[in-house]
């Protein structure tokens, strides 16, 4: 079970939710006032945890919206080559490589544990 439905409203700032079939994190959520002929409405501004997109959406606070587990895991790595690495999860020792970008060149060290995300089939390290 990669996802869950809740209610507009219950969602938080920094929550997750999915938006095209992306999940993402909420940067910010305002509410409005029900008007004359129909129900408050929340507008997020949301950005994709894999492509780093932001999006906006608008839906009213009653309706249902999926919002995916996001799992943070540990990982070791296994080997680094120029632009991928590749990591075996310290739970399930499955192997699996990644993209690496530049910025995370030097803190990546074979040998050493990363943290990485894992959602809805995709994967992405993370490094603070």
């Amino acid at each position: 079970m990669d996802k869950r439905q809740t209610e507009v409203r219950t969602l938080k700032k920094g929550g997750y939710v999915i938006v095209d079939d992306e999940p993402c994190v909420i940067m910010n959520i305002t509410s409005s006032k029900p008007g004359k002929h129909g129900a408050a409405k929340a507008r997020m501004d949301v950005i994709g945890i894999f492509d780093g997109q932001k999006r906006s959406i608008v839906q009213p606070v009653t309706a249902k919206i999926y919002v995916p587990i996001v799992e943070r895991k540990t990982a070791q790595v296994l080997s680094v080559t120029k632009d991928t690495v590749q990591l075996m999860d310290m739970e399930t020792y499955e192997t699996f490589e990644l993209p690496l970008k530049d910025e995370y060149k030097e803190k990546i060290e074979q040998g050493k544990e990363v943290m990485y995300l894992e959602s809805l089939g995709k994967r992405k390290l993370d490094i603070q």
